[in-house]
């Protein structure tokens, strides 16, 4: 671990892929999906044509609104109640408001946040993630959740893998299929980080709003790069096997620990399960 803050960029020494603007990819459809406009016609149709499924883009532009805000709980709850200072945010996505590190860092100014992502687009801002407070730091890598250990070797320039961090992979898992095998993948992750880290997870469900999330499945599946796999509950709990599930454990978005009363939208629920929990 580097012993002064810092704000950098770092990258593997690899020619990064170019950006294919013909194919949609997740973090263009989710940024389109938030408002952004880091996105191309190719991303919109695709996003449009999952929120037919469902209802239309106000359904969808909900739960991706509740799932931004379920990360800045989390990330306030971690910093503020628990004193986590170390944060590594896997499928980092498309710079928008609330980035980890500044919900972090505004409780707590001395938090070190590293980010990964392995879309060329979001290196292309990630001069966004790098703005620091001085006591802090934070860090962006071209990687990908399938080299664990590539992302903990470069992870461990920043954090210090002796003491807490919080591994946040928000809205990431529901892309890898099960031949993936993403429970493996969590389980080095976890096994890497000491007793009282915690791992934040939202993952979107096929067991709620199920006909309609089949539909949008298979949209995002045909026009999409990466696989679009929701999962039940219990396939959602098994990323979290032998850790402490956090109060209130594993629910829909909006159930987890909400600011206030929650808006809803008749006829829709979001279609998302969040958890956190601790390494004992």
């Amino acid at each position: 671990m580097t012993d002064q803050p810092q704000a950098a960029a770092v990258g593997d020494g690899r020619d990064l892929p170019e950006i294919d603007s013909t194919v949609a990819h997740a973090a263009r459809v989710y940024d389109y999906m938030l408002g952004g406009e880091d996105n191309f016609e190719v991303d919109r149709i695709a996003a449009e044509h999952a929120a037919a499924a469902v209802g239309g883009m106000e359904n969808v532009r909900s739960e991706v609104r509740a799932n931004r805000a379920f990360l800045g709980r989390a990330v306030r709850f971690l910093a503020g109640e628990v004193g986590t200072r170390q944060f590594l945010d896997i499928g980092t996505g498309i710079p928008n408001d609330g980035n980890v590190h500044a919900v972090a860092q505004a409780t707590a100014p001395d938090s070190r946040v590293v980010y990964v992502d392995n879309d060329p687009i979001v290196l292309a801002h990630a001069h966004a993630l790098l703005n620091s407070t001085d006591e802090g730091a934070t860090v962006y890598l071209q990687d990908d959740l399938r080299n664990p250990d590539s992302i903990l070797r470069r992870a461990s320039e920043s954090l210090d893998f002796g003491r807490p961090i919080a591994l946040v992979l928000v809205g990431l898992l529901h892309h890898f299929r099960d031949d993936d095998d993403p429970y493996a993948l969590v389980t080095r992750l976890v096994d890497a980080v000491p007793s009282g880290s915690h791992l934040v997870i939202s993952h979107l469900a096929i067991d709620i709003m199920a006909e309609m999330m089949t539909k949008a499945a298979e949209h995002l599946n045909e026009a999409m790069e990466e696989p679009f796999v929701p999962r039940t509950r219990a396939a959602v709990e098994r990323f979290f096997a032998g850790l402490e599930l956090v109060d209130p454990g594993i629910v829909q978005v909006d159930e987890w620990r909400p600011d206030g009363p929650v808006a809803t939208r008749e006829g829709w629920t979001n279609p998302l399960y969040v958890g956190v929990a601790r390494k004992p």
